[in-house]
């Protein structure tokens, strides 16, 4: 019986392909001309240098600057900061795989793996701004709180996963050497002895597989959500969480949720059309991008199948990240006084990608100097401890 229900679901979507070929034509073009005018250029060049920089030792270097801070805080190696910075600023799924390829070599443990996968799968800064603030809700403001929400959920999540696990004491120095550092990036770089060329080569041939795969699952759930969208499926499901919410929720704030479950842009799009409160679009919002979409989990569950990690602790991370960020967001509203735009151009003029490419580098280097900052202070509490 098992084995029936895993192939009746296909064949249900190849039946309704048959039925819809233009509908999926235009669903599966749509997805395309997401991946190719957004994804692909946003996200390739963070896959290839963080690739590069793996390899080159500059995770290593960190690690030792960064021990005094990820440490005590999330009980999680100073390398994994490298991880953090990365899905921070580039967004889903970067998390995932330089998560799967540290596990792979052996750099973290199998509960630090999963303790990482559970708070590094947020959207990027520029598709929260750009795509979301500026694009749907026509305020580029309104993204200082969905980014805001959704980055301060994260780190609660990765604060309350650092009890995940058996109990372990810390196996740091709580040292902070740049020498150390250093030294460790030219051991890890003389190790590898392969000329630059065939790092450089080696980094483009799997950065271009596994943005094709993203690629391959954005377009995949276009077509099975705009099929759902034409079946009579999502109405059904709107009517009935319209009904065991007594009515508090309305048929197309499910509908909203509905797209959101599946995919967040989507999700996102459809929670500002049919919520008219400001406080509601906003929560909607950031419970959508908390959760990810069932997109981004088969992403993170195509990754980790190659590793021993378990996939429940990341389901568990979605769950709490995305109710966190609704409380968040609601709280956030109720304090601060948003201005109508933003004390900076959005983008000048420049294609939504390359804003998002320009931020993110930006982004990238603040974050690293603040996490560094923080580990150095941390140095200094803790050694004022032992005195």
């Amino acid at each position: 019986m098992s084995t029936l229900l895993k192939v009746i679901p296909f064949l249900f979507l190849i039946a309704v392909m048959f039925v819809y070929p233009q509908e999926v034509l235009v669903s599966a073009s749509n997805g395309i001309i997401l991946w190719a005018n957004y994804v692909l250029p946003a996200l390739l060049p963070f896959f290839i240098i963080s690739d590069l920089l793996m390899k080159q030792g500059f995770v290593h270097f960190l690690g030792i600057l960064l021990e005094p801070l990820m440490r005590p805080l999330f009980r999680l190696p100073g390398k994994a900061s490298f991880i953090i910075a990365m899905t921070h600023t580039s967004g889903i799924p970067i998390g995932a795989i330089l998560t799967c390829k540290m596990r792979q070599a052996g750099e973290i443990t199998k509960y630090e793996g999963e303790r990482l996968l559970a708070f590094t799968s947020n959207p990027s800064p520029g598709f929260m701004f750009g795509a979301v603030a500026s694009g749907m809700l026509s305020n580029p403001a309104l993204g200082i709180i969905i980014a805001g929400s959704v980055y301060t959920a994260n780190i609660i999540v990765g604060l309350i996963f650092r009890f995940y696990g058996p109990p372990q004491p810390f196996q740091n120095k709580y040292s902070f050497s740049l020498s150390q550092a250093w030294k460790e990036m030219e051991s890890v770089q003389k190790k590898n002895k392969k000329p630059f060329g065939d790092l450089l080569a080696e980094a483009i041939r799997e950065s271009i597989s596994t943005i094709l795969l993203v690629g391959g699952f954005i377009v995949l759930f276009a077509v099975i959500s705009h099929m759902l969208n034409i079946l009579p499926i999502v109405t059904k499901l709107t009517e009935g969480i319209s009904l065991l919410t007594g009515g508090k929720l309305s048929p197309a704030a499910g509908n909203a949720f509905i797209q959101g479950f599946l995919e967040t842009t989507l999700g996102c799009k459809a929670a500002v059309n049919n919520f008219s409160s400001l406080h509601l679009q906003i929560g909607a919002i950031a419970f959508i991008l908390g959760w990810g979409g069932l997109s981004v989990f088969a992403q993170v569950a195509s990754f980790t199948a190659a590793t021993d990690l378990r996939f429940f602790p990341f389901v568990l991370g979605r769950i709490l990240h995305s109710f966190l960020a609704l409380i968040i967001s609601q709280i956030y509203l109720k304090l601060t006084v948003l201005p109508t735009m933003l004390p900076f151009t959005l983008s000048g003029g420049s294609p939504l990608w390359l804003y998002s490419l320009q931020w993110s580098t930006v982004y990238f280097g603040f974050l690293l100097l603040f996490m560094i900052c923080c580990a150095l202070l941390c140095l200094l509490v803790f050694s004022s401890d032992k005195r």
